[in-house]
């Protein structure tokens, strides 16, 4: 490989191989490039929401909402389930979603205690346009890969993260 074709990662490796040999530092090839992408992805995704007006944590909430398929609603539970936060922060960000018109809470027909949550036409309106955005800004960034290359990437990160995911 050619200094020219070298990046930080293998800069990074290199050093660590000279001051600690003792150590196998094979392991920061894979995970030091996946966490440095996790940041560039992260400021790439907050720039592509800020472009239609959401946060984030609005954007994470108004897709599940939207996930969930028509009529677009789902209890504060199963949210809280789907974007792995707090009760409190979920009620927190459900109030701030209905004062800026994106969702609206209902009693839940089915559990007089229980409310839903659902998109307005507002917030369909801007998570729809949020996403195509995103996934144009993220088939750009995954150009440079065919087809297959995508594919065994994404099979390769599922079996890493395997360990780490839940499911009920």
């Amino acid at each position: 490989m050619t200094e020219d074709a070298k990046d930080e990662v293998d800069r990074l490796v290199a050093a660590w191989q000279a001051e600690r040999p003792d150590l196998d530092v094979e392991p920061l090839h894979v995970l030091s490039r996946v966490s440095r992408l996790a940041k560039h992805l992260d400021r790439a995704r907050r720039a592509s929401f800020a472009e239609h007006g959401l946060e984030p944590w609005e954007f994470d909430v108004l897709t599940a909402l939207r996930r969930a398929g028509r009529p677009y609603e789902l209890s504060p539970g199963a949210l809280l389930r789907a974007t792995l936060v707090t009760s409190g922060t979920m009620t927190n960000r459900i109030d701030r979603l209905v004062q800026a018109g994106l969702v609206r809470r209902r009693p839940d027909p089915d559990d007089r205690r229980g409310v839903l949550v659902s998109l307005t036409d507002a917030g369909l309106v801007r998570v729809d346009a949020a996403f195509t955005g995103l996934l144009r800004w993220e088939q750009d960034l995954m150009s440079s890969l065919t087809p297959h290359d995508q594919q065994t990437l994404a099979a390769l990160l599922r079996t890493l993260l395997a360990p780490f995911d839940t499911f009920d």
